[in-house]
């Protein structure tokens, strides 16, 4: 059966998107998403996405890593999927849709999408180092020349040591520089280094505030290997709120694939 499919990318983090709200896409098939996101012999993407209708919400969102599993909350993928749903004529200046962590709010303008995301109230220390849930597990570990770390043996060495083996954890690795947070993101699941990571530089902005004991409004400018966003929330003591991830949701290309 052929299906269209559509590329998207957030600031690099690409994604192959599917409409499916007709239910015919094959959810389930885990060896099929690991395919389609291979970069050799399939589409090639960081992960898949599958928009669908739901009650109550504009539509729902669901993600899967490029491993084939089903995974929790990608900031930059609903970002995209919010582009998408625009593009579909199903919303317009804004919306409300569903993903795995919960209700997600977006605003809509011609160059960013503004996605809410999770409130946080809690973290946790691994020696020096923090980590914490933005919708999806977060490591995140201070470095004094970002641009020179081993992302992928680093971060694969922690993914994989016995306190995260189990469940994966994503790592991250900061350096204030140039007037902005440098971010460099492991993500398990596509298992190396993405050019970004919604959920990782929201982490790594309350990481940032936690550090510097910031409260109150706090915008943090972030830049990546594939381009700049920017992380808004409100702290107040432990609790961070009203948190937005800002930055770019493009269209890259599209195209139809045959499904057995």
């Amino acid at each position: 059966m052929q299906f269209k499919f559509y590329k998207y990318q957030g600031a690099g983090n690409d994604f192959i998107l599917f409409d499916n709200r007709n239910k015919q896409f094959p959810v389930n098939n885990t060896e099929l998403y690991n395919k389609l996101c291979d970069r050799r012999f399939g589409i090639g993407a960081d992960g898949i996405m599958l928009l669908e209708n739901i009650n109550n919400f504009d539509f729902k969102m669901l993600y899967y890593n490029a491993d084939g599993n089903e995974s929790t909350m990608c900031g930059n993928g609903g970002r995209c999927l919010v582009r998408f749903a625009e593009d579909l004529k199903i919303i317009h200046s804004e919306c409300h849709f569903l993903a795995v962590d919960g209700s997600h709010y977006a605003k809509i303008s011609e160059n960013l999408i503004e996605l809410s995301m999770i409130d946080v109230n809690s973290w946790d220390k691994d020696g020096d180092d923090i980590t914490l849930n933005t919708g999806s597990p977060h490591y995140i570990k201070w470095v004094n020349d970002v641009h020179q770390v081993d992302v992928f043996n680093e971060g694969r060495n922690i993914r994989y040591n016995s306190t995260y083996k189990q469940d994966g954890i994503n790592v991250n690795f900061l350096e204030w520089t140039n007037n902005a947070l440098y971010v460099r993101t492991y993500e398990r699941g596509v298992e190396d280094e993405t050019l970004s990571c919604g959920t990782g530089v929201t982490a790594a902005a309350m990481a940032y505030a936690i550090k510097n004991n910031l409260q109150g409004n706090v915008a943090v400018p972030i830049q990546t290997k594939g381009g700049n966003l920017e992380v808004r929330f409100k702290r107040t003591e432990q609790l961070f709120s009203n948190v937005f991830l800002i930055g770019p949701a493009v269209k890259v290309f599209e195209g139809s694939i045959e499904i057995s």
